[in-house]
């Protein structure tokens, strides 16, 4: 092992300030704190202590340790500790399906799932991926995601995360945590935290783009902002019993997330009470005592960086412990919350091996496919985990879809009788559906994005094949345009039709792809591909032109939303596999439209502020992007500057139509919050530490190439390690604290899942009828916003929704509870949640400008 842990250490002494006096700083917090199994996390943190117990060193390292890139069948996967009959741990991409695998589904998209605002869907979908997961031998899911939140508009990866709104994004997280755990599988919490552009993320990726950087991105934001936007969703995902948490790739405030104490130690382990474990996202872990001590838990891949054979954790964690740089306690609490996480979701009881391979299809390869070494046999068992799931996916899809726009052309009848289909988006990828590695090109409709947040298809429904099949049944005739430069094609196809519908789209995705010149975040939010041209081609030349846009967020619909000839306009996100079956659910009537937009629409890009960060500006060190506004993302953004959006956040029409009425606020009688006190039991151990000659690389055993061991290569430390200055006394750059067991001082806002329990007292009930006004059923969801009242607060934040399904005619009571966490802001100075003395409202109504009932909240002490 080459790495120098003098040097890692000297990272974390870095972490703690910033190696320029004027750039942002991320405080210290030492030491990490250690599980203690709270709540629900009892039973499985006892089992987790009773099999650690039992481990040596070298065992309780290989649970920390991925074995390397693409040296085991899973992008991700742990040592194993056959001894006590644990297998290794495998860990797989993505948030809406299985990455490199064969007949999974493809689910729709996270941004999806926020658009259809219900709870219900997330769950399901959640616990149909884990299923599929767990039926391939996956133990853990890289998903769901909330951190890209969605700061910008053109973010590369915000469609795998939901929401710019934390409440949207925090609900259905959790949901969709809560699914895929009661199948059986860890989920991932991700990317932790303010994992916002795709641009300068890693070093090597932006070197390879031609930008010259030696360190990656810091965000810096304040500790207000943090707590009150970003932090958000992931105290629901910890309240929601998340086994893991994925630290990201950026830095917050100039220290690396993987080793930002504050994030890891203080926030999320201390503040929320976190029970599970803390990996890191695949190369960016930078360190190996200051990720350690900081509080990561889990090292993925493995190696430093890909195929290197070298580790920060394997054998370098082993002889951190034994020359005491790393204290024992740390190792064992790192080992028992991969194991509780193990444990609480069941897992034990599914585990299997994996049945498949992510590097090849080929039914044969070595078992170590990066280096063809290994047994060589049967590597992908070609297993049919899709069940039933496609009624599912086509239930998301259909119901996430938003009705921006509609003159009365929709829903169509079914008996049109000529129908053109234009646009490239409607068709197929010439190059087959799973044609683009990781989706990674702009051909056909876009039911994904791209990435390692993508799946393969299994088959994909285009809206061309549905469309065409709808116009036949009902006797019809219809013509399709499928390329986007063929525009006098477009006029005339346009001309003779009835009715035209135009696909457009626009993509994103990772950043180590680029797509037509868009380094995972979008250029610009206009249309793919000459998808403004096409609109208009088709829409002078019919007046029934109908426009549905694919899309991993907003664009820009100033040229063509009011064109009198548009008729109507669909977003219909990324639906997965089930695109044109879904799509045409809504078209024809047999879907209501319910979907509500989870982002603003604006007239301009600059209209959403706080600009992505494309050119570096800290000569060759890490780029800075400054949060200066705060809070004020997406449709706070918008309310603060007096901006009219043409679609505002929460927005969508339906078939029918309703009314609000009889807003009802009643005070529940809450307890008075009691910050946390007290102090923490001391740093437990689980068994003890042999001598060095115990965890010598055993004999006989064949190593294979850069694979990642656990075990040393001498009884001399320094020399196993490969450091010649391993014989120092290095005391000097291990952060004060950062190894002390003793009990320690809880923080006020801590005290459970979440963090204080006192946060999720229930303060008011809030109500209102909601009436289906109008001829057919249809599905409405009423909107809660609050007016936290303060001169520097968002004009209103969403606090509540629900999804009510109505019969025309009926009514129904919405109701929501207003917990004290919805009406309290963050005290940076008490670190702690208050309530402000400032007046507050509730406001309810149908996205968050149309709120037609108001009410003053009773004063909270």
């Amino acid at each position: 092992m080459k790495l120098s842990w003098v040097e890692a250490a000297v990272l974390t002494a870095a972490s703690v300030a910033s190696a320029q006096d004027d750039l942002a700083s991320s405080p210290p917090y030492y030491p990490s704190p250690w599980a203690t199994g709270q709540g629900e996390w009892a039973e499985a943190y006892n089992r987790a202590v009773q099999i650690v117990s039992q481990m040596t060193l070298d065992e309780k390292v290989n649970l920390t340790s991925g074995t390397g890139w693409s040296l085991e069948r899973c992008v991700g996967q742990t040592g194993s500790v056959p001894r006590l009959g644990l297998g290794s741990l495998c860990l797989q991409d993505s948030p809406l399906g299985i990455r490199f695998s064969d007949y999974n589904s493809a689910f729709p998209a996270g941004v999806n799932v926020a658009a259809t605002w219900d709870r219900d869907l997330a769950y399901l979908r959640g616990q149909a991926m884990g299923q599929e997961f767990s039926d391939k031998g996956v133990d853990v899911i890289l998903g769901p995601a909330a951190g890209p939140l969605g700061r910008h508009p053109d973010g590369g990866r915000n469609w795998e995360g939901f929401s710019p709104d934390p409440v949207l994004s925090g609900v259905l997280f959790a949901e969709s945590i809560k699914g895929i755990q009661d199948a059986g599988v860890i989920a991932t919490a991700k990317h932790y935290l303010v994992n916002e552009q795709e641009h300068f993320r890693q070093v090597a990726e932006a070197i390879g783009y031609g930008y010259n950087i030696t360190d990656t991105l810091s965000e810096n934001v304040d500790d207000k902002t943090l707590h009150e936007l970003y932090l958000w969703p992931f105290a629901d995902a910890v309240r929601a019993g998340v086994g893991a948490v994925m630290c990201s790739y950026q830095q917050l405030n100039n220290s690396y997330a993987c080793q930002n104490s504050y994030l890891l130690n203080k926030i999320l382990k201390s503040e929320l009470g976190y029970q599970g474990f803390v990996m890191s996202d695949w190369a960016a872990t930078h360190s190996g005592v200051g990720a350690a001590l900081a509080g990561m838990d889990m090292t993925m891949p493995g190696d430093v960086a890909f195929n290197s054979g070298t580790s920060y954790f394997g054998a370098n964690l082993t002889i951190g412990v034994l020359n005491g740089t790393i204290p024992q306690w740390r190792v064992d609490d790192m080992a028992v919350r991969i194991m509780a996480a193990y444990y609480k979701v069941g897992r034990d009881r599914l585990h299997t091996p994996p049945n498949f391979s992510s590097w090849t299809r080929d039914e044969y390869g070595f078992a170590h496919f990066a280096v063809s070494e290994g047994e060589y046999g049967r590597v992908n068992e070609f297993v049919d985990v899709q069940r039933d799931h496609a009624s599912i996916i086509r239930r998301v899809a259909s119901n996430s879809v938003v009705l921006l726009k509609n003159a009365g052309s929709l829903p169509l009848s079914g008996k049109e009788r000529n129908v053109a289909i234009l646009g490239e988006d409607a068709g197929s990828n010439p190059y087959g559906a799973n044609g683009c590695d990781d989706r990674g090109c702009a051909q056909g409709t876009l039911a994904m994005g791209w990435g390692s947040g993508t799946a393969n298809f299994p088959y994909l429904i285009t809206p061309e094949q549905a469309i065409q099949q709808e116009v036949i049944n009902g006797r019809g005739n219809v013509f399709a345009v499928t390329d986007n430069w063929a525009l006098d094609k477009v006029e005339s196809t346009a001309a003779r039709s009835t009715v035209s519908l135009v696909f457009v789209n626009s993509g994103a995705g990772e950043g180590y792809i680029s797509v037509d010149g868009n380094e995972g975040d979008r250029n610009n939010i206009t249309l793919w591909k000459n998808g403004e041209n096409v609109i208009k081609a088709a829409a002078s030349n019919c007046n029934n032109t109908i426009v549905v846009i694919h899309s991993v967020g907003p664009v820009l619909v100033d040229q063509f939303y009011d064109h009198p000839n548009v008729t109507a306009i669909l977003w219909a996100g990324l639906p997965g596999q089930e695109s044109g079956n879904s799509l045409t659910d809504v078209l024809y009537g047999r879907v209501n439209p319910s979907g509500k937009t989870p982002f603003t629409w604006g007239k301009t890009r600059e209209a959403y502020g706080a600009p992505l960060l494309t050119e570096a500006n800290n000569g060759n060190g890490a780029p800075q992007t400054d949060h200066t506004e705060g809070v004020f993302i997406d449709y706070r953004h918008f309310d603060k500057t007096n901006q009219t959006p043409i679609y505002e956040f929460g927005y969508g029409l339906s078939y029918t139509t309703f009314k609000y009425s009889n807003l009802s606020v009643e005070r529940l009688d809450a307890p008075d919050y009691v910050p946390a006190s007290g102090q923490t039991r001391a740093a437990p151990t689980f068994g003890s530490i042999g001598e060095a000659a115990s965890y010598l690389f055993p004999k006989g055993l064949k190593r294979i190439t850069e694979f990642i061991y656990p075990w040393i290569n001498s009884t001399d430390l320094a020399a196993s390690s490969g450091d010649a200055n391993y014989g120092w006394d290095h005391s000097e750059y291990i952060p004060e604290g950062a190894r002390d067991g003793t009990p320690q001082e809880v923080l006020p806002a801590s005290g459970g899942p979440g963090g204080n329990p006192g946060l999720y007292d229930g303060l008011f009930r809030v109500s209102a009828t909601v009436k289906n006004t109008g001829s057919v059923a249809g599905s409405e969801v009423p909107q809660l916003y609050v007016s936290l009242g303060g001169p520097n607060e968002p004009r209103v934040v969403l606090r509540g929704f629900d999804k009510l399904n109505l019969q025309a005619g009926e009514k129904q009571v919405f109701a929501t509870t207003l917990t004290r966490r919805d009406l309290s802001n963050w005290d940076v100075a008490a670190q702690d949640w208050v309530i402000t003395p400032h007046p507050k409202r509730v406001l309810v109504g149908s996205s968050s400008r149309k709120l037609s009932l108001k009410a003053t909240l009773p004063k909270v002490e």
